[in-house]
Formats: C-alpha cells, structure tokens, sequence
C-alpha cells in the first residue's frame, strides 16, 4: 500500500466524521435502516469521486446535499419498478407499517401520544420536526436537506411544534402553567 493521496486525506477530514449524521438523516429520509445504510454508502462514493472539488467549506452541508440528491435520484428509478410490480410495493408498504404499528406501541402513553402527533403533521412539516427535533440538525442543515430556505424551516417547525402542543393539550398531556 502506498501513501495516502490528497483525496484520501481530505476524504478522512471532512466526510468521515459526518457519517453518524448522515445516517440519522438518511434514517429519515428513508424510514429503513438497511435503506439509509444503502443511501449512505452511495452518498460516501459520490462524495469520495467529488472531494477534489469540494472546497473544505460546509462539509456537512456539501454531503446532506449529495445525500439529499442520491436519495431523489434513487427514488426515480425505483418508482418504474414499483410500477411493474405492484405486488412488491403493497408487500413493503404493509411492511413498514407493521413496523410503524410496533415502534408506536409503547408502554408510555405521552410517548405514544407525540408519537401520533407527529405522524398527524403534514409531510413538509414532520419532515422539519424530524430532521431539527429527532436528529439534531441545525436549520441551515435542514434547509440543505429539504432543499427550501431557512425561514421556511423556521416557520414549519414553529407550526409543527404549535400543532404538537395542541394535540397534546387535547389529550391532556401539555404542561400546565400555574401561577
């Protein structure tokens, strides 16, 4: 084995230690572990091919946007297969919904009440909460991945947390405030 080149270099500097988020983020994009795994590693080839280019800057911003356009780019091609197999896709769906139904059932009533909640958002808006709230991504980070400005990150994840509060006044579970 030789020296390592800059590439492998720059590659172990900027990429590596942005693996663990990473895969948080592909988690959620995904909802499949094996899946996020699956876009990681092609996330982690682009970004080896293109590191000469990169310029050192807002590594994690540099790979959640190749994450956020590997992930795309692979649901294109999938979606004429899963028109050619219709059976397969019904197969997963009740799949992971049987894994949605088991990650809900909790023993913790709240749990499963923020649980409902968020799965009650509108997609745009789970979508901000999970990436923010659930794995720890900056604004700036979310708006990479979601690929819209950092003000609307802002107001959906305002919205979405005032929807969440709601739902869990309703159900009595929201903090009380005493005077």
């Amino acid at each position: 084995m030789g020296e390592p080149t800059t590439n492998d270099t720059a590659f172990e500097r900027y990429v590596l230690p942005e693996i663990e988020v990473l895969l948080r983020v592909a988690n959620s994009l995904t909802r499949n572990y094996a899946e996020a795994e699956d876009l990681v590693q092609d996330t982690l080839i682009r970004a080896y091919r293109g590191i000469d280019g990169f310029d050192g800057r807002h590594a994690r911003a540099w790979l959640l946007t190749i994450l956020r356009n590997t992930h795309i780019n692979r649901n294109r091609r999938r979606r004429p297969e899963l028109l050619r197999d219709p059976d397969a896709a019904t197969d997963r769906m009740i799949s992971a919904a049987s894994e949605d139904r088991t990650d809900a059932m909790i023993d913790d009533e709240m749990d499963v009440e923020i649980v409902r909640a968020l799965d009650s958002l509108d997609e745009p808006f789970r979508r901000v909460v999970e990436l923010v709230d659930i794995d720890g991504l900056t604004y700036a980070e979310a708006a990479e991945v979601l690929d819209v400005p950092v003000g609307t990150v802002m107001s959906r994840l305002h919205r979405a947390r005032s929807r969440i509060r709601e739902r869990l006044d309703r159900v009595g579970f929201a903090p009380r405030i005493t005077s």
